[in-house]
């Protein structure tokens, strides 16, 4: 399966959240994600990420998840998998031993919402903003671009004002922290 997805950036949450609410769209209660990402050996940000695989680990209401994520098309179409984890710490040392390096903390708190087979989430994330991301499985033949049309139309119906980003959140927080004067974690 590959998770198709787009990110905007959103510049009035509570314009967006209204938005939503008009359109019947109920939110789940903010869920706190810690989030360490993890990439190979020898990549840097800027290489293409196309074809290589990262792996992530995350922390939620002291469950852990270990995802594999492996770009096709673009930053935001990939092979997924997904699993939990009893031991972070166990597995932290496992990414290391199969030659990952962790590359960023993503500190967010999210709310999520389905709709017609594809995920919602509001994200607040830590050092960078506020985003609006909309997520649909898909099988691996599917054509990612229209799907990706799909979910533009959707958020272009909402009328808000949003920007949208062809960045990943690892991506984004490791722009905000090289920039100067930004304290590193």
């Amino acid at each position: 399966m590959r998770e198709i997805e787009l990110k905007y950036q959103v510049e009035d949450l509570e314009a967006l959240l209204v938005a939503l609410k008009s359109q019947g769209i109920e939110l789940s209660e903010p869920v706190f994600q810690d989030d360490q990402a993890y990439a190979p050996a020898g990549w840097q940000f800027g290489d293409s990420k196309l074809g290589v695989s990262f792996l992530r680990l995350r922390t939620v209401q002291g469950r852990h998840y270990f995802t594999l994520k492996q770009p096709t098309s673009n930053a935001q179409d990939c092979l997924e998998f997904e699993t939990q984890v009893t031991d972070r710490q166990a597995m932290h040392q496992a990414a290391l031993h199969m030659g990952y390096r962790p590359t960023v903390r993503i500190a967010k708190t999210r709310r999520t919402a389905t709709l017609e087979g594809c995920s919602l989430c509001i994200d607040e994330v830590d050092g960078i903003g506020e985003f609006l991301e909309l997520e649909r499985l898909a099988p691996d033949h599917a054509d990612a671009q229209a799907i990706q049309d799909d979910l533009a139309a959707f958020v272009s119906s909402l009328g808000i004002s949003a920007t949208r980003t062809d960045q990943t959140y690892d991506s984004l927080v490791h722009a905000a922290q090289e920039q100067p004067g930004c304290p590193h974690p």
